[in-house]
């Protein structure tokens, strides 16, 4: 089983060197000994996000919200490629939140909400703020349960022109609807470079998006013979696209 997994600051990870003592304080430091109550002796890793893990046992626990770490193994992620971005619409309830969290688990890069003209909610004035807030911690928490170590970026609400902007932008673009004839399955990828899938939301993509993406340089591919619900669509989308890729083939956790 590998071990679990705390989150720091870049500059607190940096220099990390085997046989270093890296102290973690502060919430992350509580939920450790408080929560989970980590003991001495105890293996964990420190990720800071971006790409740096850093393995290591506690070697003490100084109180209720930190504990210090003797560093066994520090390993570097290399950038992912491709790097995947899925634009998820907004949806209602909480399938947002559980879209933007499977997409985390399974291995997405960069998730973008898209406001789509069928969307049965808009993020406006506070609570737009509050659910961007939902939204990233869904991802947090997603990221360290997968034991990422680097997690995927969360950008600010799109709307359709923007995301048109975006398709422009990548080596690769897909729009996932059920009335394409090409599988997804049958898309080649870029060995490098950016590739994105449009996620619709519960009302579908309507024909003036559908038209809109296709002038910007989209594909429509079809996911498969049912309907997924758009929480899990992305998902189930994104599990394809990486399993044609070798990241699914070399990529392991690292302690």
């Amino acid at each position: 089983m590998t071990p679990p997994v705390f989150v720091l600051q870049p500059d607190e990870l940096a220099t990390a060197q085997l046989g270093d003592l890296v102290r973690v304080t502060g919430d992350e430091g509580r939920h450790a000994v408080t929560v989970r109550r980590i003991a001495a002796g105890e293996e964990i890793a420190l990720v800071d996000a971006q790409g740096r893990r850093v393995r290591g046992h506690v070697s003490a626990i100084v109180d209720r919200q930190t504990l210090d770490v003797e560093v066994m193994a520090v390993h570097d992620e290399p950038l992912p490629q491709p790097r995947i971005t899925v634009v998820q619409a907004l949806a209602k309830g909480d399938r947002g939140e559980l879209a933007v969290e499977l997409l985390t688990e399974v291995g997405v890069d960069e998730i973008v909400p898209w406001s789509a003209e069928h969307s049965v909610v808009h993020w406006r004035g506070d609570r737009a703020e509050r659910s961007a807030r939902k939204w990233a911690d869904a991802m947090v928490a997603a990221a360290k349960q997968a034991r990422r170590s680097r997690f995927p970026v969360l950008r600010p609400l799109a709307g359709t022109a923007e995301v048109c902007t975006r398709i422009r932008e990548a080596d690769c673009a897909l729009v996932l609807h059920e009335d394409a004839v090409p599988p997804i399955g049958a898309t080649v990828l870029p060995a490098s470079g950016d590739v994105i899938v449009v996620v619709g939301p519960e009302g579908g993509i309507s024909a003036a998006e559908r038209a809109e993406f296709a002038r910007a340089g989209a594909q429509e591919v079809r996911l498969g013979p049912t309907v997924l619900r758009t929480s899990s669509a992305g998902m189930a989308a994104l599990a394809v696209l990486l399993a044609a890729t070798p990241r699914w083939a070399n990529e392991g956790v690292e302690g």
